[in-house]
């Protein structure tokens, strides 16, 4: 029996236009003056030495930093320290009240029932945990952050790579086979699976279906017979 589930975010619970029509364009016209003002803040440095490293350019100057971080994004590249400044930018945009965080009302409802029900619920995103935070606590729903147990973002991995959910198991008081993981991405489905968790593919927007995996089109579909 399943006794717990992983989610993830863009494009499962949220619609993936909320990342891509408010969050990314919100992040890329904030990042130079925000990049540039907190330059000397210990969050800020431990990213920006990250994308030195990353480039291979020790010495690189701010404007080459925050120009790989603006194509990072326009390119929606999955990058740690790109995902720790977007949550961190991101938080000035929700605490202002420049908008929401986008939740599917089915899957707002999902969660509620399956929290009540005494599932515990994680979230794996490539957003960072904060940024993930930060959309739970300024949901359309309020403050949904209670719901959840714990929180992982690609510093245990990336999504597409099994060792990645081996990482998230070893942290949870669960055996592979006891998770339910969902998500809209079949690559990170199969990396799930073959990891040991249970997969459950979530068809929003028409995307194909996979024979390796139980679908829904919402969470309205979702039955027991998921947690079995």
């Amino acid at each position: 029996m399943i006794k717990a589930l992983l989610t993830d975010i863009e494009g499962t619970i949220t619609r993936i236009s909320f990342v891509k029509e408010v969050l990314f364009p919100y992040a890329a016209a904030q990042l130079p003056t925000f990049v540039t003002a907190n330059q000397q803040h210990t969050i800020v440095v431990e990213q920006i030495d990250a994308v030195k490293t990353l480039i291979d350019q020790p010495n690189a100057d701010i404007d080459t930093v925050i120009n790989t971080l603006l194509e990072w994004i326009a390119t929606d590249k999955k990058i740690t320290p790109l995902k720790q400044l977007q949550g961190l930018i991101w938080q000035t945009g929700y605490e202002n009240g420049d908008f929401t965080g986008h939740l599917y009302p089915d899957a707002y409802q999902f969660l509620q029932t399956q929290q009540q029900a005494g599932q515990q619920l994680y979230v794996y995103s490539s957003g960072s945990v904060k940024a993930q935070q930060l959309i739970f606590q300024y949901s359309d729903f309020g403050d949904i952050r209670p719901l959840f147990t714990d929180y992982f973002d690609t510093k245990m991995g990336a999504k597409q790579e099994s060792v990645a959910y081996q990482n998230i198991i070893s942290q949870l008081p669960f055996v592979a086979n006891e998770v339910l993981f969902l998500s809209d991405v079949v690559a990170e489905l199969d990396a799930a699976k073959n990891a040991g968790l249970k997969t459950l593919l979530l068809i929003r927007d028409g995307q194909a279906s996979s024979p390796a995996h139980n679908y829904i089109n919402d969470f309205s579909q979702f039955t027991a017979e998921h947690l079995a």
